[in-house]
């Protein structure tokens, strides 16, 4: 494990899913080590189970010990790094971004902000303010999983599928995910709404960027039919615990 330091509990942890995300990550870092230096936090790249490119030697360069590397578990699937990076880390909050750039590191302090105040805080592109550089088709795609999970399943939130949130730690320990690519990011919202009566939940205008370096990694048929059979699974749970939000 590169950069493993003895602090056993920090304010924040920020985990980033990578996959084939040197050339990114060496613009995200920097910014996220400068976005953080007032806070007590720790950076845990996931990168694949397999070295894929130069991610870990980068890892390597860098003096700031509060920055892990750390291989995704078992498999190459996308649950699998959230899976391992909510296994590994240590903060009281917990933000999974993307490592693409899409996710803004300064945006973390905009959600901070209101971090004792709620269990959930949501990068949202679907509220007034918020916006997407995704083509059209994702939008649509994105935007029939929220009409669903939110007019359906009755879960109030506008953008169910934005992985970019503030989580309180010991809420999302407790969850058991069994998905394995991106629809894991509704299981866990489904779940951690199921497990608290009263879930505060609150949704941020945010501007959702296009990538800075490389290709992205999720099939378009992937993702239709993942979130579809997520959806299923998580509407007959409901339906057998009979609850509503």
């Amino acid at each position: 494990m590169v950069g493993e330091f003895s602090v056993s509990v920090c304010m924040l942890s920020v985990v980033l899913p990578c996959y084939q995300e040197e050339e990114n990550l060496r613009v995200l870092i920097p910014r996220l080590e400068s976005t953080l230096e007032l806070y007590d936090y720790e950076i845990i790249i996931v990168d694949t189970n397999k070295e894929l490119d130069g991610t870990k030697q980068f890892c390597e360069t860098q003096l700031n010990k509060r920055i892990r590397y750390i291989n995704r578990e078992p498999h190459n699937y996308y649950a699998d790094a959230v899976r391992t990076g909510l296994r590994e880390c240590r903060g009281e909050y917990i933000i999974f971004m993307d490592a693409d750039g899409s996710h803004s590191p300064e945006f973390i302090l905009t959600m901070l902000e209101d971090r004792e105040n709620y269990d959930l805080i949501i990068a949202s592109r679907y509220i007034e303010g918020g916006y997407t550089e995704n083509n059209k088709i994702l939008v649509v795609m994105s935007q029939i999983v929220n009409i669903l999970y939110k007019f359906v399943i009755g879960i109030k939130c506008y953008d169910v599928s934005n992985s970019f949130r503030l989580y309180n730690a010991d809420q999302l320990k407790k969850l058991t995910l069994s998905c394995n690519n991106f629809d894991v990011v509704e299981e866990i919202l489904f779940k951690l709404v199921r497990n608290k009566k009263e879930f505060r939940l609150k949704e941020l205008p945010y501007s959702f960027k296009q990538r800075l370096f490389g290709i992205t990694k999720r099939s378009l048929v992937a993702f239709i039919a993942s979130y579809l059979k997520t959806f299923l699974k998580l509407f007959i749970q409901d339906k057998l615990v009979n609850r509503r939000w």
